[in-house]
């Protein structure tokens, strides 16, 4: 996966996915997999409202740093107001926690080649989803 200007975001690697809006992958990028067969590939570009949504600034909160205990630290997760929100700084006294998907406002572009489409068996259909290989 890279971003609209082709920096690697995340490096290559296989991936396993259980087709058919289970969840496993971001819906678009799942609708341009649709009916391909091994050995075929494609290339696609998602904006930020078909992947992780625009970034949001009313996600962004300070808070002291403190109330989180003498650990917090940059890169922490917290989870309040069933939330997930990342600490991104630590200064001051206080920390600022930021709610959005870290890649959220990023236009992404993918390269993907389907080397093999399996049939789920029926428990994988149960539990809607593979392992990751």
């Amino acid at each position: 996966m890279h971003d609209a200007q082709g920096v690697q975001l995340q490096p290559a690697s296989d991936l396993a996915y259980l087709h058919g809006g289970y969840g496993g992958l971001l819906e678009a990028l799942e609708r341009a997999l649709e009916g391909k067969a091994p050995g075929e590939s494609i290339r696609l570009q998602l904006e930020p409202e078909q992947a992780f949504g625009e970034y949001d600034e009313t996600l962004l909160r300070v808070e002291p740093a403190g109330r989180y205990g003498d650990g917090i630290a940059v890169g922490m997760e917290v989870e309040e107001d069933s939330r997930f929100y990342t600490v991104t700084d630590v200064a001051g006294g206080k920390a600022v926690l930021d709610g959005n998907h870290p890649i959220a406002g990023m236009a992404l572009r993918f390269s993907v080649q389907i080397v093999n489409v399996l049939s789920a068996s029926p428990k994988e259909h149960r539990r809607g989803k593979m392992k990751v290989a």
